[in-house]
Formats: structure tokens, C-alpha cells, sequence
């Protein structure tokens, strides 16, 4: 870097950054705009994950069709990650990354349409599956990306940031719907906004030379067992895998069941504004779950701080299912959001620092497929319930 960074000192020189921290990794440019081009995108995502559910829910008032859109927007991790992490690893990480934000932008624009007019349900599914199918095309090769912007020595920082990018934009999004709403803004509205926002990541990865990754030399199906084959080899791998899907399929249901459990259990109903500040206090404590891995732990093991994440989090799960009224419910989420991402932020440092460049995209695959794609199965089996 030269001295035009944002980190430099009066005196044009930089200051000494601590490797693997989280201003080491914005030191670097093309990382540093990819994030906040990011960040704006993520929080329209956000946005529209926060109003969807609710839009659905007081058209229905059924927790199970809201599992249903849950399924369409997250359910094709299951069947596209491992594809998707194949393409990944064998075409330009760039010009497909690019793609696939135009392919999210226009069924957001084709959601946004159909909301204006309450559309059949049915219609509102398949708009969001093609959200969902574009996000799982995007996800591996997303995931590839980022750790390739910054040396190896601050990976932990650039994954830190990434977790705080996902839930800063979740505490963002929902401000911003509890801001709008009283001003008229309808759901229709706000899902255009979020089309906008992919432009954003376009625009960013125009302007970013990606380095190039090692040729893949693997062929035929050897391509879509690949993932398979490292995680068997290498069982930390494995064990990482097989703990995130069964903590995904069984403790996260909740996220998107939130506006029913809001109701449920504390008694608030998800059109108001302490729904969305309840959504953003618990998005908050994800966001500072996330940033502490690359501020107040660097250079602490992320194994040991897995283990004690999911110990905070089991307490943290009690006391948000243990209460009835608003103020618990903040107190406990706000924790429950903090052990949350802290666990999968160290889980992710040590599966990125396992992996070589070429390997990221098809292994990766695996990670989302266990992280998002078994939440909805978790949500039609909670959902009703």
C-alpha cells in the first residue's frame, strides 16, 4: 500500500498493524472497497429479509408459509451450493460474481412489482426463488473471493470484518424500516430499494483486479466430490461441517421465525417499531459477536473460542426461549446475537485457514449447504409448531 491509505498519518507513514486484526485487512484497497460496496448491498438484503417475512405473515397470519418463502429463498443452497462451488473454482470469480448480482437485482425488481399489486402468494415464492437461486450461485464463489484480497497472515481480520459487514447491515436494515415506515413506505417499496443496492457490488467488482486461483485439474464428477473428498480427508474439516449443520438445523430456526416468536412469546407484534428494534438489537450483538474475533481476540486460538461460543450460546438460547415481555426479550437477544456469530465467525477462520485458494469455492460449498441450506429445513419442521 502506499500512503494514500485511509490509515495513514499525518506524516504520510502508516502506523504498525497488528496482523490478522481487522484494520490490517482495510488496509488493503481492493478489499476495502469490496467491503463497503458490500455492506450497502447487504443491508437492501437485509431490509427485504426483515419485511418479507412480516409482509407474508400478515397476509396469512401462518408461520408455516413464511417457513415456505424461507425455503425459497435459502432451500437452493442445498441443491446449487456444490454446483455453484464448481463453477467457483473453474471460471473468471469476477465476471460471475458481476452476473449473479444482476440475477438477484431482477428478481428483486420482478418482487418489488408484485408486492405493489398483492400478488397470489404462489407468484411472491417463485419471485424470491429466483432471489434465492441467484444468492446460492453466488455464495461460494462470494465466500472464494474475500480471503484472496488479503494476505493469508490477515485472514482472521477479513473474516471478522465479513461477519460484522452480514449483521451490521442487519442492524442497519431493520433501523431503517422502523425510520420508513411511518413515512408510508410500503413492502414494495423497500424491495425495490434492495434491487438498487446489488448495483452497489457491480459497480465494485468492475474496479477490482481478483488474483488468479490455481487451475483446477480435477475432472468429470471429480469436480462435484471434490468438497466431499477434503472434508473426509482432513477431519477438522469434517468436523466443522457436520457441527454447523446439525447447530444450523436445530438452534436457528428461530431467525426466520422471528415475527412469529416475537408474538408468541413476548407479545410483540411484528408491524411495530419495537419488532424492529427488538430485530436490530439482536442483529447488533451478531455484529460485535463477529467484530471481537478480530479485535479484542486476535491472536487467541479459534478452536478454544468455538468451544466456549456454543457454551455462551446454549445460556444465551435458554434466557431468549425463557422470556415472556419486551425487556428480557432484548437483553437476552442481544446476547443470544453475540455468542451466535462470534461461534460461526471462529468456525469460519479456522475452515478458510484449512484450505487453499482453489480449494475455497467447491469447499465452501459444503459450508453453506450445512450454515444456510439446513435452516429451512429447520423452519418447516419449527414452523408449524
Amino acid at each position: 500500500m502506499t500512503d494514500s491509505s485511509p490509515l495513514a498519518t499525518e506524516t504520510g507513514e502508516l502506523p504498525v498493524l497488528r496482523p490478522g486484526s481487522a484494520r490490517s485487512a482495510l488496509s488493503h484497497e481492493q478489499f476495502r472497497r469490496i467491503f463497503i460496496a458490500s455492506f450497502g448491498s447487504n443491508i437492501g438484503s437485509w431490509i427485504q429479509n426483515v419485511v418479507l417475512p412480516i409482509y407474508i405473515y400478515e397476509r396469512t397470519g401462518k408461520a408455516s408459509i413464511v417457513a415456505l418463502l424461507i425455503l425459497a429463498q435459502m432451500g437452493p443452497l442445498l441443491l446449487l451450493a456444490i454446483p455453484a462451488g464448481v463453477i467457483a473454482d473453474a471460471v473468471d470469480r469476477r465476471k460471475w460474481l458481476m452476473a449473479m448480482q444482476v440475477v438477484m437485482l431482477t428478481f428483486s425488481v420482478v418482487l418489488a412489482a408484485l408486492a405493489r399489486v398483492d400478488a397470489p402468494i404462489w407468484a411472491i415464492f417463485l419471485a424470491q426463488l429466483g432471489v434465492g437461486i441467484g444468492g446460492a450461485l453466488n455464495m461460494p464463489a462470494w465466500s472464494a473471493l474475500l480471503p484472496s484480497l488479503v494476505p493469508h497472515a490477515d485472514l482472521p481480520g477479513a473474516m471478522s470484518l465479513n461477519s460484522t459487514l452480514i449483521n451490521g447491515s442487519r442492524v442497519v436494515g431493520p433501523i431503517l424500516v422502523a425510520l420508513f415506515t411511518p413515512l408510508g413506505a410500503e413492502a414494495w417499496h423497500f424491495f425495490a430499494f434492495n434491487a438498487l443496492t446489488y448495483l452497489l457490488v457491480v459497480w465494485a467488482l468492475s474496479r477490482t483486479t481478483t488474483p488468479r486461483h490455481a487451475a483446477d485439474n480435477t475432472r468429470g464428477w471429480q469436480r462435484f466430490t471434490f468438497a466431499f473428498r477434503v472434508a473426509r480427508d482432513r477431519p477438522a474439516v469434517c468436523r466443522l461441517i457436520l457441527t454447523l449443520a446439525l447447530y444450523s438445523l436445530i438452534s436457528l430456526p428461530y431467525i426466520g421465525l422471528f415475527p412469529a416468536v416475537a408474538e408468541m412469546n413476548f407479545g410483540i407484534d411484528g408491524s411495530t417499531a419495537t419488532y424492529k428494534w427488538l430485530y436490530a438489537v439482536w442483529a447488533l450483538g451478531a455484529a460485535l459477536g463477529g467484530l471481537a474475533l478480530g479485535t479484542l481476540f486476535v491472536g487467541r486460538d479459534p478452536r478454544v473460542l468455538i468451544r466456549f461460543g456454543f457454551a455462551a450460546n446454549a445460556v444465551a438460547m435458554l434466557a431468549f426461549a425463557a422470556s415472556r415481555s419486551a425487556v428480557p426479550a432484548f437483553v437476552a437477544g442481544f446476547a443470544l446475537g453475540v455468542s451466535y456469530f462470534f461461534t460461526t465467525t471462529a468456525m469460519s477462520t479456522v475452515m478458510q485457514s484449512r484450505l487453499a485458494p482453489h480449494e475455497r469455492g467447491r469447499t465452501m460449498a459444503l459450508w453453506f449447504m450445512s450454515f444456510g441450506g439446513t435452516v429451512p429445513i429447520g423452519n418447516m419442521i419449527f414452523g408449524p409448531l
